[in-house]
């Protein structure tokens, strides 16, 4: 029953997470392997566990995506599906041991990015005096290499598809927010497909099914949650659970 309690919990806080800021990662990830999946199927399983969630906060915020830049938003989505199903098949790929060992640092980076990618991303714009002014192309590519990496593991992806966006065309955060929410749901789902067929995620459903039970009830109230607290009370929130858990994380493994 503590399991169950932990693992829903887990799902809500993560759903909600994604949902206002990004961050989920850091709380279903390890609830998995605490409750005895190995690191990569816990990967796995929250992905999939999130992806209900992610897509029901994309349907919350619909309205509210604007295309980034000029960039069409069709072709971002290509983008992140493709590059969603070339970080799945490297996961799938590589030895096991490779993501055990690449765990923590992954945790950690996506922890700094959380913590000083925002301000990083203002100074650099505050320096040059205008955005970078990324063409098409550019905006493209970098969504690739995100994506690519949101399928392999997907800590704070959301926050750095913000800080490119940010940088490279003066995108301000709260109006960019719906579609890194989209983009999300759309790296995440072409993951639950490649997941679901070719990874042991099913061979013990409960855990995925609590994590996403309670990331459903998150991400609906995540999105709606998201619209009054202020920025910096959801980036502290988001923030404190990131570097909570990847000190757990490190210390416990």
């Amino acid at each position: 029953m503590i399991d169950v309690a932990v693992l829903l919990l887990a799902g809500l806080a993560a759903g909600a997470l994604n949902a206002v800021g990004g961050g989920g990662t850091f709380v279903a990830l390890p609830a998995l392997v605490a409750v005895g999946l190995s690191p990569v199927t816990a990967n796995a399983a929250t992905t999939v566990a999130l992806v209900p969630a992610a897509l029901l906060s994309a349907w919350v915020y619909r309205r509210a995506i604007v295309p980034v830049g000029t960039t069409s938003t069709v072709a971002l989505t290509v983008m992140s599906v493709l590059g969603g199903g070339l970080g799945v098949a490297l996961l799938l790929v590589l030895p096991s041991s490779s993501f055990d060992a690449a765990v923590p640092w992954l945790l950690g980076f996506a922890t700094v990015v959380l913590a000083f990618g925002r301000r990083v991303s203002g100074r650099l714009v505050a320096w040059r005096g205008r955005p970078v002014g990324l063409g098409v192309g550019a905006v493209l590519a970098g969504q690739f290499v995100l994506a690519v990496y949101g399928g392999y593991f997907g800590g704070a992806v959301g926050i750095l598809m913000l800080a490119l966006w940010g940088i490279g065309l003066g995108l301000d955060t709260a109006v960019s927010n719906p579609m890194r929410v989209a983009q999300l749901a759309a790296v995440y789902l072409t993951a639950t497909v490649a997941f679901l067929v070719a990874s042991d995620v099913l061979a013990d459903p409960g855990p995925p099914a609590l994590v996403l039970v309670g990331a459903l009830a998150g991400g609906h109230a995540g999105a709606h949650l998201a619209r009054r607290l202020p920025g910096r009370v959801l980036r502290g929130a988001v923030l404190g659970t990131a570097v909570t858990m990847t000190v757990l994380y490190a210390i416990h493994g």
